[in-house]
């Protein structure tokens, strides 16, 4: 049976962040800490900083 896909809130998402950007932990320590995956928490640091690239909701003429 396939696990169920855990939702987070943004106030956990808001918070995962600052403890990368705030502490200065990498984001494998820090997912470690949070007891989520390190390509989640990557994503929501990359989306941040805006390095992200443009989301599927956006058209690339807003690079």
């Amino acid at each position: 049976m396939p696990e169920k896909r855990r939702k987070f809130d943004r106030e956990f998402r808001e918070g995962a962040v600052r403890l990368v950007n705030e502490t200065g932990k990498n984001v494998a320590a820090a997912a470690r800490d949070l007891g989520i995956n390190e390509g989640t928490l990557g994503n929501w640091v990359a989306l941040d900083t805006g390095s992200a690239g443009p989301r599927r909701d956006q058209g690339l003429e807003h690079r």
